[in-house]
């Protein structure tokens, strides 16, 4: 049993969505999986394991934010043996090449958090998805008719930034979104031997000012756990 999780041994699956928002965890546990049931409510921040087409799945709320979600990657791996592990999770668009509802598929997260630059004592080490998830969401996406964009994105620190106009030097080298977790993710799967994915749905648009509501953040972005559900099914554990 961990610090900030709390379940007991065997009721995570080795299969974890990890939405930042814990309601929009409760949601789609409600609404993607069958017979799930909460296996955390430590600090609000809950967990649930049900199935999907037969296959256990977990859905894990991490919070916002690379320290917050680094405390639930570390846990799921290091206590709950985890294997698979695919944000689903809001970002906003940093290029008109994207608009609101557009589905992310980030093949690497840049950052400008000092936590991988203190881990590396300096470098700069480059956090990238793992590629047979990576494949795996693009085929679902391409079977079931839904449009995604696979693409650099960049991980913040800051959701209110001192620095905004850095963000379109970031354009210029190929990044048309921003979120706060994906960089953590990928560097402690990376660390620990396992399988990792952001899948984001473009929830407000930094050039056009178009935004979606907390609602609708929360239970409307049914697309990108579609596919993330596919792609996990679809590849097999490390």
């Amino acid at each position: 049993m961990s610090t900030h999780i709390g379940a007991a041994d065997g009721q995570v699956a080795p299969r974890v969505l990890l939405p930042g928002d814990p309601l929009r965890a409760a949601w789609i546990a409600d609404t993607f999986l069958e017979d799930a049931q909460c296996y955390s409510s430590v600090r609000a921040m809950s967990g649930f394991t049900g199935t999907y087409r037969g296959e256990p799945i977990s859905v894990q709320g991490t919070g916002m934010g690379m320290p917050s979600a680094s405390i639930y990657v570390t846990e799921l791996i290091t206590e709950y043996a985890v294997r698979q592990l695919v944000r689903v999770g809001s970002c906003g668009a940093l290029s008109e090449d994207l608009a609101v509802r557009d589905v992310v598929l980030a093949i690497s997260a840049s950052t400008d958090s000092s936590m991988n630059r203190i881990r590396f004592e300096g470098l700069d080490y480059a956090a990238t998805a793992d590629f047979s998830l990576l494949r795996a969401a693009y085929d679902a996406a391409q079977d079931a008719g839904l449009s995604t964009t696979v693409t650099q994105i960049f991980s913040a620190d800051s959701f209110y930034s001192d620095r905004p106009e850095l963000l379109s030097r970031l354009v210029e080298y190929g990044v048309k979104a921003v979120e706060m977790e994906a960089n953590a993710l990928y560097t402690l799967a990376a660390k620990h031997g396992r399988q990792a994915l952001a899948v984001c749905t473009v929830s407000d648009h930094i050039v056009t000012g178009e935004q979606t509501t907390a609602q609708q953040r929360e239970q409307t972005f049914s697309d990108m756990v579609a596919i993330a559900l596919e792609a996990m099914l679809a590849t097999p554990l490390p």
